[in-house]
């Protein structure tokens, strides 16, 4: 597919990760800088080029300490936050933002020494999705954010017989997509026993069904088209977004077998113009296995309620028939507390083949979606490239 040049207003222009893994001798505020340099540097750009920021979860003052660090003066900055969707909220907010005349380069920009705060027992929370605010009722009973993802997945199993086996198929695909990147954190193949026979977290979720902890951070530059063009590689075009948040108290989520991403999906679906049946590969945060089938049902990849039956097989691998999470994901390769950014390395780098071994062959079409909290805030993205 050639992208229209209607759609052509607003694209990725750079983008980059800091290290990632084990990372014991930076901290957040270092990789948010490498996350940061190393993309303006991919677009070809400089700091002086960057008149709009975004950022969140670092500093009392976020983003105006990171932007001072980072040696930036941005006059439009954004500092939502909604956990690991927001740099997909972030997109539709710079895109908005660019399209408006307000800001020309915008920088989105993470980091996070999520696994080396944990070893210092150093962990601290930055947003209200622990013991605070109306969770403060379920923390008590030992109600975690797992155990929240477990009763999801307990529910889809009870309403359309997903099996444990049909998970635990999504933590053997990603680990495969893993092994082809040099970068993720985890690279050893996995089987279906290893992940059964793990040790239970929340019941039916098992260890490998979990994200791993890691350090890491990066970074993506959005650009105006016509500043894209004085840019150093071809430009990723953003072709439609959707946001949309749900719940954080339990008893307030309307379906516990339906992310909210059915709403933020056909939003952008209808402003980029195409459908899932045009889409080359996908980008979802997999903090957890039932994130994953969820999604797929909200974005219309399957039916509600066969995404067991659609993840079955080789069908998220670089092979299947919907490549996802080409870099490993969340399960795998990388995961410092909030993903969302990651999505948005990996798409661009896919949709420029600049993926090495697990680059997908003629990869044109990506649906980036993250989720926050507890499937309480969910964000689409789609990505094209000519």
């Amino acid at each position: 597919m050639s992208v229209p040049e209607s759609q052509k207003q607003v694209a990725i222009v750079g983008a980059a990760l800091s290290d990632c893994g084990r990372v014991d001798d930076k901290s957040a505020y270092e990789l948010h800088f490498q996350g940061a340099s190393r993309a303006i540097a991919d677009a070809g750009l400089t700091k002086d080029d960057v008149d709009g920021f975004c950022s969140t979860g670092t500093g009392v003052l976020q983003p105006v300490e990171l932007a001072e660090y980072l040696g930036l003066r941005p006059t439009w900055v954004d500092a939502t936050g909604v956990g690991g969707s927001t740099w997909l909220f972030f997109v539709e907010h710079a895109a908005a933002a660019i399209r408006a005349g307000l800001a020309e380069v915008v920088v989105l920009a993470y980091g996070s020494t999520a696994r080396a705060n944990l070893k210092r027992a150093t962990r601290r929370a930055d947003l209200s999705f622990g013991s605070k605010g109306p969770v403060q009722f379920d923390v008590p009973f030992g109600h975690t954010l797992i155990s929240k993802y477990a009763m999801a997945a307990r529910r889809h199993m009870h309403e359309y017989g997903t099996t444990v086996e049909q998970l635990a198929s999504i933590a053997v695909q990603t680990r495969e997509n893993a092994s082809h990147n040099p970068d993720a954190y985890y690279r050893e193949p996995i089987t279906m026993e290893d992940v059964l026979g793990g040790p239970m977290i929340a019941d039916p979720l098992t260890k490998l069904q979990c994200c791993i902890r890691s350090d890491g951070g990066g970074a993506i530059v959005l650009a105006s088209a016509e500043r894209a063009k004085d840019c150093a590689k071809e430009p990723i075009w953003v072709l439609g977004t959707g946001e949309a948040v749900s719940h954080t108290t339990m008893s307030e989520w309307h379906d516990f077998t339906e992310s909210p991403a059915v709403w933020s999906g056909p939003l952008a679906f209808d402003r980029a113009g195409v459908t899932p049946a045009d889409i080359d590969i996908t980008q979802l945060y997999d903090a957890f296995t039932p994130m994953v089938l969820l999604t797929l049902e909200a974005l219309g990849f399957c039916d509600k309620g066969g995404g067991g039956s659609f993840v079955e097989g080789d069908t998220l691998t670089l092979k299947g028939r919907l490549p996802t999470n080409t870099d490993g994901g969340g399960l795998s390769a990388c995961h410092p507390g909030m993903r969302g950014l990651f999505l948005l390395v990996e798409a661009t780098r896919q949709l420029r083949g600049e993926g090495g071994d697990r680059q997908v062959p003629d990869a044109k079409l990506c649906v980036c979606n993250g989720t926050g909290g507890w499937f309480s805030s969910a964000a689409t993205v789609i990505l094209g490239a000519d």
